[in-house]
C-alpha cells in the first residue's frame, strides 16, 4: 500500500485578472488553475477542495466561526524524500545566514577631544552646553 504525504493550501479568494478570462467565474477558474498547476510542477497531485470551519477572534473577548476554503494535494511519501534530498542543498544555501566579517585587528581608541588655544582665558569658562555668546 502506498503511503502519501499531504499539503493543504488556501484556495484563492479572488479571481486572477489575466487576459482572455471574461467574467467572474472565468477569472476564479484561472486563479484555481494557477494554484493547482504550481503545485503540480512540484510533484503534488490535486486531491480535492474542502470548506472547513475555523474559530477566529472577534473583538477583545469574542470568537466567531468562519468558513475557510482550502485545496488538498498529495504525493507518495517516497517521492517526497527524493525531492527533499534534491532541494536540501539549494534550500540550505538560500537560507544560510551571512555573518559580517570579524575585525580581528587591534582596537583603536578615539582621540581625546582637543581644546583650541583660545579657550584658556577666564572669560571663556562657560559651562558645557552653554552656547550663549560671551562679551
Amino acid at each position: 500500500m502506498t503511503q502519501y504525504i499531504y499539503r493543504v493550501v488556501p484556495a484563492p479568494a479572488k479571481g486572477d485578472k489575466s487576459s482572455g478570462a471574461k467574467g467572474a467565474e472565468a477569472r476564479f477558474a484561472r486563479g484555481l488553475e494557477a494554484v493547482i498547476n504550481t503545485q503540480a510542477r512540484d510533484g503534488w497531485e490535486y486531491l480535492r477542495a474542502e470548506n472547513l470551519p475555523s474559530q477566529e477572534r472577534k473583538g477583545l473577548t469574542g470568537t466567531q466561526t468562519v468558513q475557510r476554503s482550502v485545496l488538498v494535494f498529495r504525493r507518495p511519501a517516497d517521492a517526497a524524500s527524493e525531492t527533499a534530498a534534491e532541494t536540501a542543498p539549494a534550500r540550505s544555501a538560500l537560507f544560510a545566514r551571512r555573518e559580517p566579517p570579524l575585525n580581528t585587528g587591534p582596537i583603536k581608541e578615539a582621540p581625546a577631544p582637543r581644546r583650541a588655544d583660545t579657550d584658556t582665558g577666564p572669560e571663556n569658562d562657560a559651562p558645557a552646553g552653554d552656547d550663549t555668546p560671551r562679551p
